[in-house]
């Protein structure tokens, strides 16, 4: 990537809008926004100011009258000189003012571009850069949570007291190899593992966090199963508050797995209407059982729908078939639909029939056409999530990249408390200390082969 050039892009969403803003930045923006510039000299401006004035063609032509807000290296984003231009929305007028900023020596920024040049010029580190993007995307208050803490450099942060224990524990083990003649100890073994298991439980800890977090990122995926006709479509369409699914009285409507995503109390849930359980010589509904089936073994939450009117039979069938699907039986919610067509000795019979086989689950009853209990539902569906308190100091990972990172770092401290614990040489314990300093250094970019950082910031939209 050329970071010698001055580029430029609109930064906000493409179409018309209220107003636009438009980034330039590198060492030429101010030299080369001067020449689209009619108001107070760029050059005599403090760094972090505002000014009203017009955006002119060569011809002397108005384009807009516009606010021009500078920002000084290196206190800028992206470290290099950096001017925002805010214009009305119109598109015909971000389009121009783009094309006077090009023909007077700017070229468009790629993908990704001034977020790369705030990471080449230690502005903030690669988990940092990719919080940003997580935080655009963000849709949901506990995504937004994770993503604003990591571009904070919460996450950085413990990355680097991490790095920096490893960085002491094989400064002594190689500074004991220089002596090695002597026979001069420097480095406590035993307190060397005790500081080696404390790290790699740390790992561990945030290794393990990522399937909470990447469920965070993309939707906590709730399955929703049953019978034919027992309302799951209805359900769906109920909690979306849209017509999502189709709705019918005829058995095995729904023969493939639908999905929608959901907001509940800031968490985002990937609902998924999964094709009804029955046994059928039906090729195409057949094969949209076993995807069913696939699907309650990925969801963390499974809303097992009973048809209040149904016999009690039906439930003990359906629940072997889920159970032999599911590991977890814990995660199951049982409900019991159409509880406002029922009787009494019903849903009773429902109640126990489910008690029969999930003693410590309370049932719940609904409706889900008249929007009965769907409140309580919701409150119980955010009740499973389990998702980690508001603490300031907890660090989630969210990005596969990290996670695979991290995975590789913990199976490399764990050769290195195998060696310490089996007595081996210490330039082998070294080694494999290296290594997970490696790895930590991948999350953070300390150490990132360009074909990575490209692929990485290729996903960032234009003007970010």
């Amino acid at each position: 990537m050329n970071t010698d050039s001055t580029i430029c892009a609109i930064s906000t969403a493409a179409g018309t809008g209220g107003i636009a803003v438009i980034r330039v930045s590198g060492k030429d923006a101010i030299d080369i926004t001067s020449k689209v510039w009619q108001g107070k000299p760029i050059g005599q401006m403090p760094s972090h100011t505002a000014h009203l004035g017009r955006i002119v063609g060569p011809d002397g032509y108005v384009v807009d009258e516009v606010v021009l807000t500078l920002f000084r290296s290196p206190r800028s984003f992206t470290g290099d000189d950096t001017i925002e231009i805010s214009c009305h929305g119109s598109v015909w007028i971000q389009q121009q003012i783009i094309n006077l900023l090009i023909a007077a020596g700017c070229r468009m920024a790629t993908g990704g571009e001034f977020t790369q040049r705030a990471f080449l010029n230690g502005r903030l580190d690669l988990s940092q850069a990719e919080a940003i993007a997580d935080l655009i995307a963000s849709s949901s208050q506990a995504a937004h949570r994770i993503a604003f803490s990591q571009m904070r450099g919460q996450f950085s942060h413990r990355l680097a007291q991490l790095r920096e224990q490893l960085l002491e524990f094989v400064s002594l083990m190689e500074l004991e190899l220089d002596f090695s003649e002597e026979e001069v100890e420097f480095a406590d073994r035993s307190r060397l593992l005790a500081l080696a298991t404390d790290i790699h439980t740390e790992i561990s800890r945030l290794e393990q966090s990522f399937a909470v977090g990447n469920a965070i990122k993309n939707g906590i995926p709730v399955a929703i199963v049953g019978e034919t006709n027992v309302g799951k479509s209805t359900l769906l369409n109920t909690l979306l508050h849209d017509d999502r699914a189709l709705v019918s009285d005829i058995h095995g409507t729904t023969r493939d797995v639908i999905e929608d995503t959901i907001v509940i109390a800031g968490t985002l849930f990937r609902l998924i209407d999964t094709a009804g359980i029955r046994t059928t010589s039906d090729v195409v509904e057949s094969m949209g059982i076993e995807r069913t089936f696939r699907k309650l073994d990925q969801a963390s939450i499974v809303l097992w729908l009973i048809d209040a009117t149904a016999p009690t039979d039906d439930i003990h069938t359906t629940f072997t078939r889920i159970a032999n699907a599911t590991a977890d039986t814990t995660r199951i919610v049982p409900i019991i639909n159409k509880a406002d067509l029922a009787t009494a000795n019903q849903l009773t019979a429902a109640a126990d029939a489910i008690a029969s086989h999930l003693p410590q689950a309370q049932s719940l009853q609904i409706s889900a056409k008249s929007a009965i209990g769907i409140d309580t539902l919701q409150q119980r569906i955010c009740a499973l999530a389990a998702l980690p308190q508001n603490d300031a100091n907890e660090v989630i990972v969210t990005n596969a990249r990290h996670y695979a990172a991290l995975r590789s770092a913990r199976q490399a401290i764990e050769r290195a408390i195998d060696g310490l614990r089996n007595g081996l040489s210490g330039d082998f314990v070294s080694q494999d200390i290296r290594e997970t300093m490696h790895y930590l250094g991948e999350i953070t970019g300390e150490i990132t082969p360009n074909d990575i950082l490209g692929t990485i910031f290729s996903h960032f939209c234009i003007g970010k």
